[in-house]
C-alpha cells in the first residue's frame, strides 16, 4: 500500500460517521488533494461541541463560515451569524460557477450546484434590518452589575434598584428608566428608599451612572427596550426545509466592543435560559458564529469572561453550538479554547521571531501527526485550505487532516444595497419588530409620582398660607372689638329717649332760674 493510499484510508476511517452529517472538503497529503472518498465529513450530533476558525487576513475564513452556514442550513438547522466585515449577506442568492469551481470541486471529488438560502438580516444599531432587543429587566441585577463591571457595593445598589423596582410595579425597559431610578433614589425618594432598603451611598450611584453613560455612548440606548426579541424566531425552516440563516449586521460596532459583548452576553444568556435540555440529541438546534471574536473579550472584565466561558461551557447541553472565528487562537481565553470541538486552522504567516513562537504555540493545539509537520505545513496552507480536526460520533478527536475545502453554493458577494433593502422590506419579522414601543414604564411613572408629588406639597404650602392668613384676619378683628363694642354703647345710650328726656328736663330747669 502506498503512502498516499494509506492517507487516504487513514482519513476514511477517522471521519466516517453513522448518522447525519456535513462535508467541509476532501483530504490533502503534501499539498495536493488525495481525491477518492478521502472527505472530511463532520457528525451533525457533534456539532453542538463548539468550534474554532482560525487563520490570517484572505486566507479563506469567510468562504469557510459560508461553506458552513450553507450546509448547516441544508440540513434543517438554523444558524446565527455575527457579520462584523459585511461579508455574509450573499448568502441570499445564489453563487456562480466559475471554471476554478469547477476545477476545485473535481480535485476534492464532490459536486457543485449554486444555490440561495433563505436569510434574515437583523441589526442591534442603527443600521437597517430586524431589530434586536432587550430590557433591563430581563437582564436582572446580577447580569446587568457584570456588563458594567461594578464591585459589590455598587452591585448591591443595582439589586436594591431591581428590587424596588419590581415591588412599586416599575418596569425597567431602557437606560433612561435605570437612570430615573438611580436619581429618584438619590433624591426626591431618599427618604423612602433608606427606610425600605437603608442608606445608599451617593458615591456609589454617581459611579454606577457614569458606567451607564459610557455604555450609552457607545449605542446601548438603541439595543435596550422593547420589543424584546423572542429566541425562537432565530430557529425558523422554510417551506423547503432549509434553517434559517440570520445575518447580524454589525459593520458599526467594530470600535464598540463594550456594546458587542453586552449584546452577546445577553444573547447567550436569554438561549440558556430559554431552550430545554436537549441531552444526546442526532443534531443541534442551532449553530452561532461569532465573527472577530476577539471583540466580545476586548476591554471585558475578568466577571463578564467567566460568565461567558460559564455559559459556553453548560449551552452545548441545550443543543446550541458556538464558533468563534479570529485570526489567531491565542485571541480566545484558554478556558473557551478548551471547550472547544471542532478546529478549523487556515494559514498562518511567519514574518517575525514572536510570529513563529505563535505558530508553534497554536501548532500544540492540534492532535499529533504522522503525515505532517502542523507547525511548517500550517505556514504552506493556501486559500481555502485548512488543517482540520474535529470530534467523532464518540466524542474522540479525529486525525488532523489539511483540507481543500469545498466552494461556497451561494453568491461569494455581498447583496448590493437595494437588494439588502428589498430583502428587509418583505421581511416578516422586520414588521414584526421594528415598530417603535414606548410604553409607560419607570421613567414615566417615577415623573408623575414626583409631579404629584410637587403637586401635592404645592396645595399644601397653599393650605398653610390661606390658613395663616386666617389667623392674621381672626387677630386683627378680635383686637378691633372692644373700642368698636364701647362706642356703639355710647351712641346708643346718648340716642336712646329716656337720655334725651332727662336732658331736656335738666335744660327747662335751667332757663326757669
Amino acid at each position: 500500500m502506498s503512502k498516499a493510499e494509506e492517507f487516504s484510508s487513514h482519513i476514511k476511517n477517522g471521519y466516517t460517521t453513522k448518522g447525519d452529517f456535513i462535508t467541509l472538503g476532501g483530504a490533502m497529503l503534501e499539498g495536493v488533494p488525495v481525491g477518492g472518498d478521502a472527505h472530511v465529513n463532520i457528525a451533525l450530533k457533534t456539532l453542538n461541541r463548539h468550534g474554532l476558525i482560525a487563520g490570517a487576513t484572505g486566507t479563506g475564513k469567510t468562504k469557510t463560515i459560508q461553506v458552513l452556514s450553507e450546509q448547516l442550513s441544508q440540513n434543517g438547522i438554523p444558524v446565527l451569524m455575527m457579520d462584523i466585515k459585511g461579508d455574509f449577506s450573499g448568502i441570499a442568492m445564489p453563487g456562480i460557477e466559475q471554471s476554478f469551481i469547477t476545477e476545485r470541486h473535481a480535485k476534492i471529488n464532490l459536486g457543485y450546484e449554486n444555490k440561495g438560502f433563505p436569510v434574515e438580516l437583523m441589526t442591534i444599531s442603527k443600521q437597517n434590518g430586524v431589530r434586536l432587543r432587550a430590557t433591563v429587566s430581563e437582564f436582572g441585577p446580577v447580569l446587568f452589575s457584570r456588563i458594567l463591571d461594578l464591585n459589590d457595593t455598587q452591585g448591591g445598589v443595582v439589586a436594591v434598584i431591581f428590587k424596588y423596582c419590581d415591588d412599586h410595579h416599575l418596569p425597567l425597559l431602557d437606560l433612561k428608566d435605570f437612570k430615573k431610578v438611580l436619581q429618584y433614589i438619590t433624591e426626591e425618594g431618599k427618604a423612602e428608599i433608606e427606610k425600605e432598603y437603608g442608606r445608599i451611598s451617593t458615591s456609589s450611584t454617581g459611579s454606577i451612572l457614569r458606567k451607564i453613560i459610557e455604555l450609552e455612548q457607545q449605542g446601548a440606548d438603541v439595543f435596550f427596550g422593547e420589543l424584546s426579541f423572542d429566541i425562537n424566531d432565530l430557529m425558523r425552516i422554510d417551506q423547503n426545509g432549509n434553517g434559517y440563516v440570520n445575518i447580524i449586521r454589525l459593520t458599526d460596532i467594530q470600535d464598540k466592543p463594550k456594546l458587542f459583548s453586552t449584546f452577546m452576553l445577553s444573547l447567550l444568556a436569554e438561549i440558556y435560559s430559554t431552550m430545554p435540555e436537549q441531552g444526546d440529541a442526532g443534531r443541534p438546534e442551532l449553530v452561532i458564529f461569532i465573527d472577530e471574536a476577539h471583540l466580545i473579550f476586548d476591554q471585558a472584565s475578568k466577571a463578564l469572561q467567566d460568565q461567558i466561558e460559564t455559559i459556553v461551557k453548560l449551552i452545548r447541553s441545550k443543543g446550541i453550538g458556538i464558533y468563534f472565528i479570529t485570526q489567531n487562537p491565542q485571541d480566545i481565553p484558554a478556558g473557551v479554547l478548551s471547550q472547544l470541538g471542532l478546529k478549523i486552522q487556515h494559514a498562518l504567516r511567519a514574518f517575525t521571531a514572536n510570529d513563529r513562537k505563535a505558530i508553534k504555540m497554536t501548532a500544540e493545539n492540534y492532535p499529533l501527526s504522522d503525515y505532517y509537520k502542523t507547525d511548517e505545513v500550517i505556514t504552506q496552507l493556501g486559500i481555502g485550505e485548512a488543517f482540520v480536526t474535529a470530534l467523532n460520533e464518540k466524542g474522540i478527536p479525529t486525525p488532523l487532516v489539511a483540507t481543500m475545502l469545498r466552494a461556497p453554493m451561494s453568491r461569494m458577494d455581498v447583496l448590493t444595497q437595494q437588494e439588502i433593502d428589498s430583502h428587509i422590506a418583505s421581511s416578516k419579522l422586520a414588521k414584526k419588530y421594528n415598530e417603535v414601543i414606548d410604553r409607560e414604564s419607570a421613567y414615566e411613572l417615577l415623573n408623575k409620582k414626583i409631579a404629584s408629588a410637587e403637586e401635592q406639597a404645592t396645595r399644601q404650602a397653599e393650605e398653610v398660607a390661606k390658613q395663616k392668613e386666617a389667623q392674621k384676619t381672626t387677630a386683627t378683628t378680635t383686637r378691633k372689638a372692644p373700642e368698636s363694642q364701647t362706642t356703639k354703647a355710647v351712641v346708643k345710650v346718648l340716642t336712646s329717649a329716656t337720655f334725651i328726656r332727662g336732658a331736656l328736663g335738666i335744660l327747662s330747669k335751667m332757663f326757669k332760674k
